[in-house]
């Protein structure tokens, strides 16, 4: 899976959520950059502190006008980052000083969408300018993610600084622990790229993708004549990784005698071809990956406990993303500019009510079930932005616990039924109506909300008002 992140970066900063929000949305759609967010001049302070921020829009927080001096320390911490101050209608006085302490733009508060867009872009030219010359080469900061992993959690900030501190080392075998779909692989070459042997080979084997009887000889390789059909002799992806890193994905799925003999690589740095009767030494670094559970499996017998530790040495959790969920509107910005790369009709991304209730979904198959998602949506809905309504049903709505939750809780649907039976339509018909008046009571009205309890679509709950000519007062 192929991942990058942008490394321009806005960070905005006002009080007000929805309004920030919905202004952060409108910049990700729009412009190519990482969009940040705080709610006071003192939190922007501490990520201006920890990240590398290109452009801060930034209200002046009054009475105080702590806006001000939020723009005087930036300028100080960075004489790069181009500034934009919202400032209420008719104060001329304040914009006056804000261009004093070196404000780029003063924009009219409340913001209007389209001016804050076109202020924000130029403000971005403005600091690749001042920068032009400084990107090429530049190091990942953490507001840009970590080669090509996204983040901004503080997870996913950790598991950033861990990386760094584990490829500084070198040696250590390294056991990457997560679910399907967290990106172990990504991880495994951060610490490849980011280590001494970032030079030689990054070789990755997938242990579970490979036939088991073909596993041995890809990964030790063979000599002529080892067995029929072995014409010449071939070298193993181990020791085609001499130097460098050996990632084992799924090391899990490695059958014993396999394990035996990596077992062998890690102890004494060698190993012998399939047929082979002379030891070859090979300096590998070894990074294992797995969804297993390691330790379940060593008690079951299904792995090596001696193997277990020389893999464990250095163990490194990656979250699933339904542990970090305020990563989703970065990991969606990205994989929209993807994949809109030259086409003539660019998916706009997703409406705030939809990227709310994505945010809610848990995510069973974490970044990668995300990314195919935004695939998805990109060619059913070019040039388009898509709505709730539009979204996959099992996406719509549903925060998965509460579903589990529904499900598991037994309901009682009897009636009085006599020997004259009942009109069983009627029945159906009576509780639909009752299910819909009480969605549109709980959400005053709003069909949007009303169809998203009911987990139908938008435009399926409006036509059931109309054919059944409930009057909702709009």
């Amino acid at each position: 899976m192929s991942m990058f992140y942008s490394l321009r970066s806005v960070l905005i900063v006002h009080n007000n959520a929805k309004e920030r929000g919905e202004l952060a949305v409108a910049i990700r759609k729009t412009v190519d950059c990482t969009v940040l967010e705080s709610d006071s001049p003192e939190r922007a302070l501490e990520a201006l502190q920890e990240d590398e921020i290109s452009v801060i829009l930034t209200d002046l927080f009054g009475p105080t006008n702590a806006g001000l001096d939020l723009l005087k320390k930036a300028s100080k911490l960075n004489t790069q980052i181009v500034t934009i101050v919202g400032v209420p209608v008719n104060q001329r006085n304040l914009a006056l000083e804000a261009l004093k302490f070196g404000a780029f733009f003063c924009l009219n508060t409340p913001y209007n969408h389209e001016e804050t867009i076109i202020a924000t872009s130029r403000a971005l030219q403005h600091h690749d300018l001042l920068t032009k010359g400084e990107v090429r080469g530049r190091k990942f900061r953490k507001s840009d993610g970590f080669h090509g992993i996204i983040g901004q959690s503080a997870k996913m900030r950790q598991l950033f600084n861990n990386i760094e501190k584990l490829a500084a080392e070198g040696d250590s075998s390294v056991l990457v622990l997560g679910e399907s779909g967290t990106g172990k692989e990504l991880v495994a070459r951060a610490i490849h790229a980011h280590g001494p042997r970032s030079r030689k080979n990054f070789v990755p084997v997938n242990c579970a993708a490979i036939p088991e009887d073909l596993l041995e000889s890809e990964l030790f390789g063979y000599v002529k004549g080892a067995f029929t059909g072995a014409n010449q002799a071939k070298m193993g992806r181990l020791q085609y990784a001499d130097g460098g890193t050996l990632f084992l994905d799924e090391i899990g799925d490695m059958k014993a005698s396999l394990q035996a003999k990596l077992l062998r690589v890690l102890q004494e740095k060698e190993f012998e071809p399939v047929g082979g009767i002379k030891p070859i030494p090979v300096d590998v670094r070894v990074v294992a990956a797995t969804h297993r559970d390691l330790e379940k499996s060593v008690s079951e017998g299904r792995f090596r406990e001696d193997l277990y530790y020389r893999l464990n040495v250095v163990p490194l959790q990656i979250p699933p993303l339904r542990k970090r969920k305020e990563d989703i509107p970065l990991l969606i910005d990205k994989f929209i500019m993807t994949y809109n790369r030259q086409k003539k009709n660019p998916f706009k991304g997703f409406s705030n009510e939809a990227l709310q209730v994505l945010k809610q979904y848990p995510w069973p198959g974490n970044v990668r079930e995300l990314e195919n998602l935004v695939q998805r949506m990109s060619i059913f809905f070019a040039g388009q932005t898509a709505a709730c309504e539009d979204l996959p049903e099992k996406y719509q709505g549903s925060d998965g616990t509460a579903q589990e939750q529904q499900a598991s809780e037994p309901q009682d649907y009897s009636v009085s039924m006599d020997e004259g039976g009942v009109d069983f339509n009627l029945l159906v018909n009576r509780f639909e109506n009752q299910l819909i008046l009480q969605a549109l009571n709980m959400t005053g009205g709003n069909k949007r909300e009303a169809a998203k309890l009911l987990n139908l679509k938008r435009t399926t709950l409006i036509e059931k008002l109309k054919r059944k000519n409930i009057q909702t007062g709009d």
